[in-house]
């Protein structure tokens, strides 16, 4: 059976932000989130929005960061991005939930389950958590998240909302 999927700290950010942190809960009953990216997310500052949401959530799991291999490190990640694929590149099956191009390559090469954000709003629309997953798009952009126009079209195409 797979651990408990990593979370980077973009998906944290974006999805706290936009009130979503539980968007996590369809993929696990608890994640884990190595040091390295808590590191990263109270440097925002204590009052930062997913600092307060990360001390206030009981399933959002804090480890230490594991030993990288040299396989990843090879890839010159960053050191919250390395840490979430250095913990789930030793347990087969385990998913990393990152946003970043690179960190999502290298798991892809590492063979290890990939999701980012964007994965997770279309999991809850298949799940029927939401009705429209082009509303929460939105609200996850003013948020901040980058995604752009055409990658958005192309993937709410394949959940039914294409010009909705």
């Amino acid at each position: 059976m797979a651990e408990a999927p990593a979370v980077n700290a973009s998906p944290l950010i974006y999805l706290a932000r936009a009130g979503l942190l539980d968007f996590l809960q369809l993929v696990a009953e608890r994640v884990v989130v190595p040091a390295a990216v808590i590191d990263e997310i109270q440097r925002r500052g204590l009052t930062d929005i997913t600092v307060q949401a990360l001390q206030n959530t009981a399933w959002v799991v804090r480890i230490d960061n594991p030993p990288i291999p040299r396989v990843i490190q090879a890839w010159d990640l960053g050191d919250s991005e390395s840490a979430v694929l250095a913990w789930a590149y030793p347990h087969p099956g385990t998913e990393a939930i990152i946003d970043d191009l690179a960190g999502r390559r290298c798991a892809a090469a590492l063979g290890i389950p990939v999701r980012g954000t964007f994965g997770l709003v279309l999991t809850a629309k298949g799940r029927g958590r939401i009705t429209k997953a082009r509303a929460v798009i939105e609200r996850l952009r003013q948020a901040g998240m980058y995604l752009s126009a055409l990658v958005m079209n192309q993937a709410l195409t394949l959940v039914g909302e294409w010009g909705t």
